[in-house]
């Protein structure tokens, strides 16, 4: 059934795009702006491969690591080198970002100068290497990726024939970054897991984090919590101090076990409302109930980073408030501190792009969220109906509810998407990160492993599961709009071949799914000329499909338009881009 309605999508694009990659590998220029530079760093390994090179040397990590010291080498730096950056050594499965950026936040209001690295990006490479909380520049991008590019191709011989895959060469060159521009230390976010992740070459971080554990890319980091958590643990030194969040039991033993091996003193972190601040109210910059255990790690992140190197302003110790639930934990509790004015200021100023954000376009909203995992699908299915329920209600009640979803990788997408369910949208549409159907496609977010085919069939998929997930439900959905209940395939619209898919085979007559090929395509439909970012969307031909034309006239005549964007960061960083164009700039 799925083919069915991949052989219609293909019919209108044949010709196009269909079967191809969305860009071919471009041959290495001289140039040295910044577009060479991106279009040169996209002929190495895309982190797919990276993910199957990994999956082939997992059982050798050590050979692993030595590769990368290997290249590091390579760049005219030594692992040594790297002590000098007074690193914060972050992993996690949901929130490690987020624990990022409020530790670095906190250390710049303190003026230091912190240098950040982080992945993957949303809409610009450089956004993954950051100084003082901003991306470097498009000049400095390309000064410091042909410094490093051009000496590691100059020592390819017999013995180093390669070089380094896509993550691990941003990581050499995030190191050689910070180092020169001299930053008072680096907060590094690990790529994936902990014990063979390229970042694990770091020796002696001042202290390092865990965030919260969960079930994600298991066919590297295995299928239970306890072997995520062992690979999580991997990234212990002997003396440094660590410190993670309120984890489920076994995990947490595993980490205890992993910290003694190493010789590692482990702290486990109190909940943020035991800290207490000169009687300021204590706001965070990202939403949510989940980004407070985020914030507590930061805390201690930041403060033991001030302690360990001298640092003065560091706030009192306080008690700790017994919890009944963290008796007998096998990690013992972290102490609590009065907050100083940096800290407090530090948590209210962080930004995280994509993460629980909200972006009011007239009367359209926009509530972005990168979540991939069910836990953080959990936590933001707990925002979204929060910050929703806060919005102003339109006083006729004319409000329509959009889910704007996708899925990368090995995840379970029926697990993700049945989480998804109670949130009542009117209307679900699915479509690939791309935000064009173009080879011209912004190199940023260029792709060599996911075809447009690929990802239309992963997208049908998607609409096939919402399909059953609502027939499993049952009958109508009262919050679901009558003219659902037609059915039928548009065809193309217009010589852009613009194309919205929808099999009846795959959907009954109440389904509210939709497919579109892209992502400017789904916006436009969705926006309805509503969004001043946004174009209006092209006629829909002779051949309307009749739940996108009555849908249009609904999201037209509505007073409200919410719309949430999840289940990849790639799909939010696509639709920021999209929404946002000063972020490409």
């Amino acid at each position: 059934m799925v083919w069915r309605g991949l052989r219609a999508l293909q019919g209108a694009l044949r010709g196009a795009r269909t079967g191809r990659r969305f860009s071919t590998r471009p041959a290495r220029a001289p140039a040295t702006d910044y577009q060479d530079a991106i279009r040169t760093l996209n002929t190495l390994q895309t982190n797919a491969s990276y993910l199957e090179q990994v999956k082939r040397e997992r059982g050798d990590p050590q050979a692993q690591l030595e590769a990368m010291k290997d290249f590091l080498e390579r760049s005219r730096l030594k692992v040594e080198d790297l002590d000098r950056l007074n690193i914060i050594h972050v992993t996690g499965t949901k929130g490690k970002g987020s624990a990022c950026a409020f530790t670095e936040c906190i250390l710049r209001n303190y003026g230091l100068k912190t240098g950040f690295y982080s992945s993957p990006h949303l809409v610009q490479v450089r956004e993954r290497i950051r100084i003082n909380g901003q991306p470097i520049s498009k000049e400095l991008f390309s000064k410091y990726f042909w410094l490093v590019y051009n000496r590691l191709e100059k020592t390819k011989d017999p013995a180093h024939p390669s070089m380094p895959a896509y993550f691990r060469f941003l990581t050499i060159m995030a190191f050689h970054v910070f180092l020169q521009e001299k930053v008072d230390l680096a907060v590094v976010e690990v790529g994936i897991g902990g014990a063979y992740d390229c970042t694990n070459i770091i020796r002696s971080p001042v202290v390092c984090g865990i965030s919260s554990l969960g079930i994600d890319h298991t066919s590297i980091l295995g299928d239970t919590m306890e072997k995520i958590a062992w690979q999580k643990g991997g990234i212990f030194k002997p003396g440094v101090p660590a410190f993670t969040v309120a984890q489920p039991e076994q995990p947490l033993e595993v980490l205890r076990d992993r910290a003694r091996e190493r010789e590692c003193p482990l702290y486990l972190c109190p909940e943020l409302d035991t800290f207490k601040g000169d009687h300021q109210a204590l706001k965070l910059g990202l939403a949510g109930a989940h980004q407070r255990s985020n914030a507590a790690l930061a805390l201690q992140l930041a403060r033991t980073w001030l302690q360990r190197r001298g640092c003065q302003g560091l706030g009192e110790l306080q008690d700790v408030p017994v919890d009944t639930e963290l008796v007998g934990r096998p990690v013992p509790l972290a102490p609590t501190f009065q907050l100083t004015h940096a800290m407090i200021q530090g948590l209210r100023d962080t930004e995280w792009l994509g993460r629980t954000q909200v972006l009011p376009h007239g009367p359209v909203t926009w509530y972005l969220d990168g979540a991939h995992t069910t836990s953080s699908i959990q936590a933001c299915v707990r925002w979204f109906r929060q910050a929703a329920l806060n919005q102003d209600k339109p006083h006729d009640g004319s409000e329509v509810r959009v889910l704007l979803f996708n899925a990368t990788g090995d995840r379970d997408t029926a697990a993700l998407l049945k989480l998804l369910v109670p949130c009542h949208f009117d209307y679900a549409v699915f479509c690939p990160n791309f935000t064009e159907v173009s080879v011209t496609s912004n190199a940023d977010q260029q792709n060599f492993n996911v075809t447009l085919e690929n990802a239309l069939t992963r997208c049908l998929e998607n609409q096939r599961t919402w399909t059953q997930l609502l027939e499993e439900k049952g009958g109508q959905d009262p919050w679901l709009p009558t003219p659902l209940r037609a059915g039928g395939l548009l065809q193309p619209s217009s010589a852009r071949g613009s194309l919205l898919l929808v099999p009846p085979a795959l959907r009954p007559l109440n389904s509210p799914a939709l497919v579109f090929p892209c992502l400017a395509q789904a916006l436009r439909w969705v926006a309805q000329g509503r969004d001043p970012q946004l174009a209006a969307p092209a006629a829909s031909g002779a051949h309307p499909h009749p739940v996108a034309s009555s849908g249009a006239v609904l999201l037209r005549e509505a007073a409200a338009v919410r719309v949430l964007v999840t289940g990849s960061l790639h799909l939010v960083g696509g639709v920021l881009r999209l929404l946002d164009p000063a972020l490409s700039q």
